[in-house]
């Protein structure tokens, strides 16, 4: 086998089809459009969403609820993970800069640390926001919350 060899399998590469190419075609007349209507003719286009006058989806399905514009959101990094980096990698200053670098963070998230799970280690840690059990474990073994 060579380069020059090499053929797409049989049967995988099907002929497009060639319409409006005279009547010896087998599609040329009409071109498989059918006769008259808007749909024979050029610049023929239906709206969106459009189901033939019947009531389309989008307004049989009633509106509720909106998106709050002013709404900030948080990357949530529970305790275990604190205490994770704390006793794998030995960091005791945690800060969104030391998360970025270990993969917790993308760029410009917010991060709030959440009491899930057992801290053992006195860390030092500064983030955008705080639960109430995060800063009441981290602060019983003597760490600090630095609320950015």
């Amino acid at each position: 086998m060579e380069l020059h060899n090499l053929t797409p399998a049989a049967g995988s590469i099907k002929a497009e089809k060639r319409i409006g190419r005279g009547q010896g075609s087998g599609r040329g007349g009409t071109s498989t459009r059918g006769h008259k209507g808007a749909k024979s003719r050029s610049g023929y286009k239906t709206k969106i969403g459009f189901e033939g006058g019947q009531m389309p989806l989008q307004r049989r399905v009633p509106k509720f609820g909106f998106k709050n514009i002013n709404r900030v959101e948080y990357k949530a990094i529970n305790l275990d993970i604190i205490e994770n980096l704390a006793s794998v990698k030995g960091i005791l200053d945690i800060t969104p800069e030391v998360m970025r670098e270990n993969g917790l963070l993308s760029n410009n998230e917010l991060v709030k640390v959440l009491g899930r799970g057992d801290l053992k280690a006195k860390v030092n840690i500064t983030a955008n926001g705080f639960s109430t059990t995060a800063i009441a474990a981290i602060e019983a073994l003597g760490g600090t919350c630095t609320k950015i």
